[in-house]
């Protein structure tokens, strides 16, 4: 599968240098996107959960990758990993710290063809838990075309890994849990 992720507001260039880039909201309101992640529970099985309150938007331009960016923000506090003990955890200072750091984002910097097969490197900011790390990662153009209701929808997907340590977070797990895998399903509505 390949690697990919997270994020927050447009990176805009000049028009003239974005005259084929195309502007999209990601549908959040109709579920058609996710933020998911796993980790290693104790290397016999994973530990999935989602961030059910998120926005994000993108530019693309096909004919002109450099041109394309992402931007995500994620309520942190909507974490659910369908365990409401471990959610209050999650929230709390050992981890996400909610009430201090209500939102991660994420920002890219620059977006690269990786081949001809709908393939992107995307490198960006990642801020989370009060701490923002430069990201590198892989997405792939799941497909575009028309919808039903006489818009136009494009759908990336991507795997993000993370380092909580890297972010401030010590609190131990495990060696085997100190990574953490952010998936990224974004479907976005042209605009």
């Amino acid at each position: 599968m390949k690697k990919a992720v997270l994020v927050a507001a447009l990176l805009m260039g000049s028009p003239a240098a974005l005259a084929s880039a195309e502007s999209y909201v990601v549908d959040t309101e109709g579920m058609h996107a996710s933020v998911n992640f796993k980790v290693s529970h104790l290397g016999y099985s994973w530990l999935t959960g989602r961030f059910d309150d998120f926005k994000s938007k993108f530019v693309f331009d096909e004919d002109n990758p450099s041109n394309s960016s992402v931007e995500v923000t994620i309520n942190t506090n909507s974490i659910n990993t369908n365990h409401g003990e471990r959610d209050r955890h999650l929230r709390g200072k050992d981890f996400l710290n909610t009430k201090k750091f209500p939102e991660a984002t994420f920002k890219s910097t620059s977006v690269t063809a990786d081949d001809d097969k709908g393939e992107y490197r995307v490198q960006g900011e990642l801020t989370l838990h009060g701490v923002t790390q430069p990201v590198e990662f892989e997405i792939e153009q799941v497909g575009a075309g028309n919808d039903p209701w006489g818009g136009y929808r494009r759908g990336f997907e991507g795997e993000l890994a993370i380092k909580p340590a890297d972010f401030g977070m010590n609190y131990d797990v495990g060696p085997l849990a100190n990574t953490v895998y952010l998936e990224f399903h974004l479907e976005g509505v042209r605009q």
